[in-house]
């Protein structure tokens, strides 16, 4: 999700053709998808039988950012804010954080690693509880924040580029060049979701790669800037009576390819960590039988779930015509 604590410098961004936050919808909507297909059977029936519902809702929490105030700073978290080399020396531990930056800090600078185990808490709480809806809605939000800590541009306070003069960046790394790539992309993981001893460490490693990546995504961008002219670099549009600058598709095209297989290497690590926590989840809750919530499957599901995990394992979710998130009509509101 793009950063609306800065909303009055967003309305003078460069935007381009994919207007859409975080992960992009159709990435968000894609790693939850692919997250189910590496779930163990104890829990893997119960979210294939709801994956509509968690693939359609897993770009919620950047909807809610039209009525929730509080909602923007959960999804990064600005780094160079919190001092020298804070990737690493930030306490991981949110009273800890608390105790060394003020909350209102926290508030004001990001704080998504955090969020993420405060959301972990409520889904282990909704699988105790048994409660289906609570456990679609926290598991769906969940893998929300799982998916913008892998952004690399969610960790820094240089989150389009603005501060190096390559307004835009967000959207092109994040949504653009998904939009058109995705169907070159490795979309299967051999990972299987395993427990995780501490969540913690595991989705601070995330926001701590994402955050090293970033010197590099922005020396690529000015590298390839070099062999195109400002007329190949961007296109003119005027949105709304204001004219806007946004990235061309060639230019997209030649950055993605100086990025090698970076963006998809990061979507498949979030759907991968997705898994992990949906399954330490339940695992935490004491391993809740879930067949009563109606988690068990038909023999025409079971055969539709073993045709669907066949593609995922061959890489053929879209040629399939399986993957969802490219079914569905953009909705970008």
């Amino acid at each position: 999700m793009k950063r609306y604590h800065k909303s009055l410098f967003v309305t003078l961004l460069m935007v381009v053709a994919v207007l859409s936050s975080g992960w992009g919808f159709l990435v968000h909507r894609t790693i939850h998808q692919l997250a189910i297909y590496e779930l163990p059977e104890p829990i893997s029936a119960f979210f294939y039988k709801n994956m509509e519902n968690l693939v359609s809702n897993a770009p919620r929490p950047d909807n809610r950012r039209n009525e929730d105030s509080t909602e923007a700073t959960k999804h990064f978290i600005d780094f160079e804010m919190y001092g020298e080399d804070a990737a690493h020396k930030m306490p991981t531990e949110w009273q800890k954080a608390v105790q060394l930056f003020t909350i209102d800090s926290l508030l004001k600078y990001g704080y998504v690693p955090y969020h993420v185990i405060f959301m972990q808490a409520k889904l282990t709480n909704a699988f105790k509880l048994k409660n289906r809806d609570s456990i679609l809605f926290y598991a769906a939000d969940l893998g929300h924040y799982i998916g913008d800590a892998h952004v690399p541009l969610h960790t820094t306070v240089n989150y389009d580029g603005q501060l190096t003069n390559q307004k835009g960046l967000h959207s092109l790394w994040e949504s653009m060049i998904p939009e058109i790539e995705i169907g070159n992309y490795l979309l299967y993981s051999s990972h299987k979701a395993v427990y995780l001893k501490d969540p913690t460490a595991a989705i601070w490693k995330a926001v701590r790669t994402g955050f090293a990546m970033v010197p590099e995504m922005l020396a690529k961008e000015k590298e390839v800037s070099q062999s195109f002219t400002e007329e190949q670099k961007f296109r003119v549009q005027i949105r709304r009576g204001r004219e806007t600058k946004s990235y061309t598709s060639a230019f997209a095209k030649a950055y993605a390819s100086a990025l090698k297989t970076s963006i998809n290497d990061r979507l498949i690590q979030s759907a991968d960590l997705i898994a992990d926590f949906w399954y330490t989840a339940w695992v935490d809750a004491g391993k809740p039988d879930l067949t009563s919530l109606g988690g068990a499957l038909n023999e025409e599901q079971q055969k539709q779930w073993n045709t669907e995990l066949e593609a995922f394992k061959k890489n053929e979710l879209i040629q399939q015509q399986l993957l969802i998130s490219k079914k569905q009509a953009p909705n970008n509101n």
